[in-house]
């Protein structure tokens, strides 16, 4: 069987109803809309992190963040650990089943030396290695208020610093992902595409925003930035049309956490939730267990190789690793991971499905059980008081987790807060055992 290519697009804080597949009724995503078309449009996918680092870690090593060696962890300030090569990852697990790797955008999995892309499996790496960027000038200016650096340009080929000032980084990552399509289009390949839009700061070219004249201010440049990444989307679509690959390359999408809250989203001042993109019907945002923070909007696209439809079940981020490890002809049960290949069931073929799903940010745990989803000490966004001490809820009678059924099922909220605490016992103990050591390297 001739190997499929795989791209993996991941976006920046982009809420679960920020794409017109899953409901905008303002933000025009027709790239992104018609692989969900062709493909499985989840409803029920969900980060295993609701901050950057600990996801990210998470979709490329099909691990837990913890187990992965990447928390984040509130130590003055909050910073999480790298990614080291002690845990192989898509990319260094491809590689050895003959695929060319490369990653254009985001990496924010450590600055260190062995925390770097091409120590982690990446034959190529185009991009930057902080959380966020200025999209023009390619400088890292946040953080210096909590103990962060200072300024700093950060804009990379493999190991070596260049500069494209002015350039709009949305369409530089999307450029250097087209080269590297056409460089390795006629060889097996992985391509990790990793916008940072539409993490702020809030920047869009004009030609964006000015599709969304009849829309508020600020809705506008969040729209215009979501814009900016489908069509993207559409070059990197064109361009494996172009090259005959189209039907042969898996094309997973997905946004690494909730939509954020942070005070940078706000242009004027106020809080208006707007500047962070919406989670739809959910409560929550960025760094809650509440389903805002975690339930992201997903798609898995190849061709006629997968049933078209729409999935339901509840999965997460760390069964994708498993699945395109098994559709490009290797043996999952080869790695140490926490997901489940999910390929029979996108294939129509037989479910696969959790028993129990877990998260873990700072003080909060939460647990997926069926339909039923605890939280203990959840916060809906960042700094805010917990909400209640343990808050149960029927996701499929009350998917805004409105309602707290902690009290009325007793029992069933013992089970889960013992599962979940003996769960994260667990993560702990691996953490202290093989990776406090590397916290620092960040």
């Amino acid at each position: 069987m001739e190997k499929p290519n795989v791209i993996i697009i991941m976006t920046d804080d982009q809420g679960y109803g920020d794409l017109g597949c899953m409901g905008s009724d303002y933000i025009k995503t027709p790239n992104i809309d018609s692989l969900a078309e062709g493909g499985v449009r989840f409803t029920s996918m969900y980060s295993a992190s609701p901050v950057c680092s600990p996801s990210r870690a998470a979709l490329l090593t099909g691990r837990y963040p913890g187990n992965a060696g990447v928390r984040a962890i509130l130590a003055g300030h909050r910073r999480a650990s790298g990614l080291t090569p002690a845990v192989p990852t898509i990319a260094s697990a491809l590689k050895e089943l003959g695929y060319k790797t490369g990653i254009s955008g985001k990496w924010h999995l450590g600055l260190k030396d062995e925390c770097r892309p091409n120590q982690n499996g990446f034959d190529e790496f185009s991009g930057f290695l902080a959380g966020c960027l200025d999209y023009y000038s390619h400088i890292f200016y946040y953080g210096m208020a909590d103990g962060g650096s200072n300024p700093t340009h950060d804009l990379w080929e493999n190991e070596n610093e260049v500069y494209a000032n002015g350039e709009y980084l949305t369409e530089l990552i999307t450029k250097k992902g087209v080269r590297f399509i056409n460089r390795h289009k006629d060889e097996p390949f992985f391509l990790y595409l990793a916008y940072n839009a539409p993490h702020y700061p809030m920047h869009a070219p004009e030609k964006y925003i000015e599709r969304y004249k009849d829309l508020p201010w600020d809705r506008r440049i969040m729209a215009a930035m979501i814009s900016a990444v489908d069509d993207g989307i559409g070059e990197i679509i064109s361009e494996l049309k172009k090259n005959g690959i189209f039907d042969n390359t898996i094309i997973y999408f997905q946004s690494d956490n909730g939509p954020s809250r942070e005070s940078r989203n706000w242009l004027d001042g106020t809080e208006d939730p707007y500047y962070g993109g919406t989670s739809g019907i959910f409560t929550g945002h960025k760094f809650s267990l509440f389903e805002g923070g975690i339930r992201i909007p997903a798609i898995f696209y190849w061709g006629d190789k997968i049933k078209k439809s729409v999935c339901e079940n509840a999965h997460i981020s760390t069964d994708i690793f498993p699945t395109l490890i098994e559709a490009c002809g290797g043996d999952p049960a080869k790695f140490e991971l926490d997901g489940i290949s999910i390929l029979s069931e996108l294939k129509g073929e037989e479910e696969q499905l959790h028993e129990y799903i877990f998260w873990e940010m700072e003080d909060q745990t939460a647990v997926r059980y069926g339909r039923y989803k605890l939280v203990i000490n959840g916060r809906l966004v960042e700094n805010e008081e917990k909400r209640a001490d343990v808050f149960l809820s029927d996701l499929i009678n009350d998917p805004g987790e409105k309602f707290d059924l902690s009290e009325k099922m007793p029992q069933l909220a013992e089970k889960l807060k013992s599962a979940a605490l003996n769960w994260r016992a667990g993560i702990e103990k691996n953490w202290e055992e093989k990776f406090a050591a590397n916290y620092k390297l960040a």
